[in-house]
């Protein structure tokens, strides 16, 4: 006997299932026509984005509110792409963000093989997200942002009943409006992509769109965090040589010193670009520059007893 669909979730319900209308006849198109005909799709991703700006801008404040003390972690959880993709972004905090390794968790539905081999009969497994979940000893300080395009995967949805239990914040990342996902989270961002254009790949753009909306998730709340002065980005490890020039490009623009200046103060901060904005801007040695950085939370602007001028909105 097929087993039944998990939840309520009946395909014929879900938007990123519905064969698409526009191009049945895919498989006979050119080259060109192909190319463009792919491109053109991937378009609705960012506008599925534009439309969810209010349930982004929530999940941001909500999750500003549970890290900004130092305290909380970001979790990331799904299964294929979407888990893939939830990995992408958190991974990517480190060496951007300097993001503590510590405060970062990735959990994906068949564990670190599934990044590099599908896996996808572990996206139905509850009982494995009951075991990474309990693995990770959540807290009310922490952030668990959930992601699956159908916004039914069991696995993503265990986690999420889980995370609620212990206390935490869940932020569910979905293509399909009213879904399960975006019913059980305590900040739903619904990115309606409707059907793909190979029907039910949404490796296409509702993938598209997940990732547009974790940069834009997890940049906002960076930024929020003070890992960004102005629009530089101040807080980056400088960890090899492309960095570490970067580094100094990041401190002349922020400073106006010379490369030789900016070497030298990021040479005494132990290659900390916001440390050495400090050091050049504030004119003061890096164990005070540290002292106001730690006294301001890691803000620079607030280290340098700065006004915020107005955003661009």
């Amino acid at each position: 006997m097929t087993p039944p669909l998990p939840g309520n979730s009946d395909s014929a319900l879900l938007s990123t299932e519905q064969p698409s209308t526009q191009h049945p006849h895919l498989d006979g198109y050119r080259t060109v026509e192909l190319v463009r005909a792919l491109t053109e799709d991937q378009q609705q991703a960012a506008q599925a984005v534009a439309q969810a700006e209010a349930q982004i801008v929530r999940a941001v404040d909500l999750a500003y509110q549970r890290l900004h003390a130092g305290l909380g972690r970001l979790v990331y959880v799904g299964a294929g792409t979407s888990g893939r993709l939830g990995v992408l972004d958190g991974v990517e905090l480190l060496p951007t963000f300097s993001w503590p390794p510590e405060r970062l968790l990735t959990l994906i539905a068949g564990g670190n093989r599934a990044m590099f081999q599908a896996a996808e009969g572990a996206e139905d497994d509850e009982a494995l997200a009951e075991t990474d979940m309990q693995a990770a000893q959540l807290t009310p300080h922490d952030v668990v942002i959930a992601l699956a395009a159908s916004g039914t995967t069991p696995y993503a949805l265990a986690c999420v009943r889980l995370a609620r239990q212990a206390g935490a914040l869940t932020i569910g990342v979905t293509n399909n409006s009213g879904s399960p996902l975006a019913d059980s989270v305590d900040a739903p961002i619904e990115l309606d992509t409707g059907p793909e254009i190979i029907s039910g790949s949404t490796r296409l753009k509702a993938g598209t769109a997940q990732k547009i909306a974790l940069n834009t998730l997890s940049s906002s709340l960076m930024v929020r965090l003070g890992k960004v002065y102005g629009n530089l980005m101040v807080d980056l490890m400088a960890t090899n040589a492309k960095l570490r020039r970067r580094a100094v490009r990041l401190t002349q623009h922020a400073t106006g010193s010379s490369e030789a200046q900016a070497l030298a103060a990021l040479k005494q901060a132990d290659m900390q670009v916001k440390t050495a904005v400090v050091m050049l801007r504030g004119k003061l040695n890096v164990e005070d520059a540290r002292a106001r950085l730690a006294a301001a939370g890691g803000h620079t602007r607030v280290a340098l007893n700065e006004k915020t001028k107005p955003g661009n909105t």
